[in-house]
């Protein structure tokens, strides 16, 4: 009896002591998981380590941690412990939160299940996805606010989870919303460097003169480095309607993008450009509340559109940043750096028309001075040129040489002609009688820039605003603006020509582009425009398309049949 009494008391004590040790270890290697996630200052890193060292703390099979998104209602991100990648993607979608998922979003409290299929609010698992029984969820605080929740199932050996694991994991999850907090201020610290840098850099390239597209594109590329997306967009307004263009592209197709035109309803840019503020989405792709435009966003997920401007008054564009469908959505503190951001651009815009004004006055200044000058000078001495072979031509006997000369004077007044032509397109004042052809066109294709992308190809011939009457000179204003919408909405070229050429019979309008040409079968209302307008002033249009791709419009007017008119 007393050796009996005495194996026992030693296998109690051996118990005791290997309780003991386990106790030990068990702490042991939350106190490495609390450091180990403590060592990382990469909050993705973070994340990750979280929900591995959770998962090897309660022998669970398998683990994930799930990010509450901005709505507090939803799960923006979801990290796995357990499932290889090719089980994920048969299961499909990652959760968004509902069903028991969703239960600790709404309860943040440790939940500890037997079953979990048996909760009253569980909603079973979708196709490929493993069986699981046991589950142990404990939310993550970070600054007395739910961050997100650790899920663990089907503890190895067949187990329940115990209040000791719940212990263990609700310790765990104090320390990880420390380690979280410090990785979000380390990179919010390191995101407001780049910021700041970026400004900097900015400032200089604005201080420096550089062109308006140069820093517009410096901006966009900055801001789609510093938030992590796959695509940042300018648009601009198009003016003399309610839609926008996408004047600079970069990032995923951004050759495809780049011109194209979005309506202001309906639209992501169109809303942040309406209300004057940021407008944010979860998913740019199946957002039906911006369903209008071209549908080029595949593969895009979170997404912001910030005005470039101070108000829903002075909007002078919109930045669209647009994150992959696994992104994370964009957040308030990113978009206070990002609308500090937006000014630059607007400033940048400001300046630029600023700028323009200037050199358009500059210019106006420095066309009176020639005008001024080709009058007092080069007209008064090619007239006394004139005078003087005039008069020599009575002396000449020889009737060829006489002639020479009468032509030489008839070449001279002619020279004339153009002259004051030229002199008449320099003074021209649209407060006077009107702007020149020469000037209308030039303005045309200068405002044309934005809608395409890149500034056209402009070349003028002859006496454009001294022989091509006034009727004529509207229809060709028309045909070109008409000729200029096709080629932006349509054509998708890269380089755009433009020719006007007045010659002694007619006027003749080219606009040629590099684009895809006209495709069989679409749409020909602008093109039946074109023919209509070229045939109520009694000329031409044609449709040609190079052996090199693209398209050449050619549309005609005679100048004498105008005349009689």
């Amino acid at each position: 009896m007393p050796q009996m009494r005495l194996d026992e008391l030693l296998e109690e004590l051996q118990a005791r002591i290997n309780a003991a040790r386990g106790t030990r270890d068990r702490v042991h290697s939350l106190l490495e998981a609390v450091v180990s996630v403590g060592r990382e200052l990469d909050l993705a890193q973070v994340l990750r380590r979280i929900v591995e060292a959770a998962a090897q703390l309660v022998d669970a099979r398998y683990g994930a941690l799930g990010v509450i998104g901005p709505d507090g209602r939803t799960l923006s991100q979801f990290l796995t412990t357990g499932l290889p990648d090719e089980e994920i993607a048969k299961i499909g979608p990652l959760p968004a939160g509902h069903g028991l998922l969703g239960e600790i979003i709404r309860n943040p409290e440790p939940l500890r299940l037997r079953d979990l299929g048996a909760h009253e609010v569980s909603y079973g698992f979708p196709a490929h996805h493993p069986p699981m029984r046991t589950f142990l969820g404990v939310p993550i605080r970070v600054r007395d606010q739910v961050f997100g929740n650790l899920y663990l199932t089907d503890k190895r050996g067949g187990q329940d989870f115990d209040a000791e694991d719940e212990s263990v994991i609700s310790t765990l999850s104090v320390a990880a919303g420390v380690a979280i907090d410090n990785a979000r201020l380390y990179e919010d610290s390191r995101r407001q460097q780049r910021w700041l840098q970026a400004n900097a850099e900015i400032t200089h390239s604005l201080l420096s003169g550089s062109p308006r597209l140069r820093v517009l594109e410096l901006i966009a590329r900055r801001a789609r480095e510093i938030t992590g997306t796959r695509l940042a967009d300018v648009a601009v307004p198009v003016g003399g309607s309610d839609d926008l263009v996408v004047e600079l592209a970069i990032g995923a197709d951004e050759d495809a993008r780049r011109g194209l035109v979005v309506p202001v309803d309906g639209t992501l840019s169109g809303a942040a450009y309406g209300s004057g503020s940021p407008v944010t989405t979860a998913s740019l792709a199946d957002d039906t509340r911006y369903h209008a435009g071209p549908r080029c966003f595949e593969g895009l997920g979170p997404a912001v559109a910030v005005p470039l401007g101070t108000g829903a008054e002075d909007t002078r564009g919109v930045l669209l940043l647009a994150r992959a469908t696994d992104g994370v959505v964009f957040t308030s503190e990113e978009l206070a750096p990002l609308l500090a951001f937006a000014g630059q651009a607007a400033l940048a815009l400001e300046l630029a028309e600023r700028r323009r004004d200037a050199e358009q006055l500059a210019l106006l200044e420095d066309r009176d001075r020639i005008a001024r000058d080709l009058h007092d000078l080069a007209i008064q001495r090619l007239f006394a040129t004139g005078m003087t072979l005039q008069s020599a031509a009575r002396l000449v006997e020889h009737k060829g040489a006489a002639e020479r000369v009468e032509r030489a004077v008839g070449d001279l007044d002619e020279t004339i002609k153009i002259i004051r032509s030229t002199i008449f397109g320099l003074r021209a004042r649209d407060e006077d009688t009107g702007p020149s052809l020469r000037a209308r066109i030039a303005r045309a294709v200068e405002e044309a820039a934005s809608a395409l992308g890149h500034p056209p190809r402009l070349s003028m011939e002859g006496l454009l605003d001294t022989d091509v009457p006034a009727q004529v000179a509207d229809h060709v204003m028309a045909a070109l603006t008409e000729a200029l919408s096709n080629a932006a909405r349509h054509a998708h070229a890269t380089r755009v020509e433009v020719t006007a050429r007045a010659t002694a019979d007619e006027v003749v309008l080219t606009v040629a582009d590099n684009g895809r040409g006209i495709p069989r079968g679409g749409r020909r209302s602008g093109l039946g425009n074109l023919r209509e307008r070229a045939h109520a002033v009694g000329g031409t249009f044609e449709v040609e398309g190079p052996a090199a791709g693209g398209t050449r419009l050619v549309w005609r007017a005679p100048l004498a049949a105008a005349g009689r008119a």
